[in-house]
Order: structure tokens, then C-alpha cells, then sequence
């Protein structure tokens, strides 16, 4: 198990860009969370198999129909972090 970090910018905002990766993800089989940051970024957490940590991040590439996606960036965080489930933030 890995957990990656990643930062979306763009119109993810009131957009269901949240809801939505929680449902992609937890299809995936992933725990982990999604957060709204106060610089309009939505910041996403994930931990699982690579193969679907992979899979998650090129569909926050595109995100959900209303969203804008600019850019995807993974930020560094620490492996520590434990997930019961999926969750919004």
C-alpha cells in the first residue's frame, strides 16, 4: 500500500469535483479523503495500490463534467497516514 498526495487547481470548487472522487475512489477500492483548500485548490488524499492510486490520478486529470481542471500536482506527504474509508472534507 501507497498514499499519494495531490493538489488540483482549476474550477474544483462547487463543481461535485469532492463527491465525486470519493465515489471514484472508493470504487477503486481506495481510503483516503478529499478537502476544499481556502486557495480554491481541492487537496486529495489517497492510499491503496499503485495500479489504482494511477487510475484515480488520471481522472482527476479530467475530474467530473462541470469541473475545469488545470493542473494536477503531487505534493509530498508523510506514509503514516491511516484511512478506515474515503472521506470529504
Amino acid at each position: 500500500m501507497i498514499t499519494r498526495c495531490f493538489k488540483i487547481t482549476g474550477r474544483v470548487q462547487g463543481v461535485f469535483f469532492r463527491d465525486s472522487t470519493q465515489s471514484k475512489a472508493t470504487g477503486l477500492g481506495l481510503t483516503g479523503s478529499a478537502t476544499n483548500l481556502a486557495d480554491g485548490s481541492v487537496r486529495v488524499i489517497a492510499r491503496g495500490n499503485e495500479s489504482e492510486i494511477n487510475e484515480l490520478l488520471n481522472w482527476l486529470q479530467v475530474g467530473p463534467e462541470m469541473s475545469v481542471v488545470e493542473r494536477v500536482d503531487e505534493v509530498d506527504i508523510g506514509d503514516d497516514l491511516e484511512f478506515n474509508d474515503f472521506t470529504v472534507g
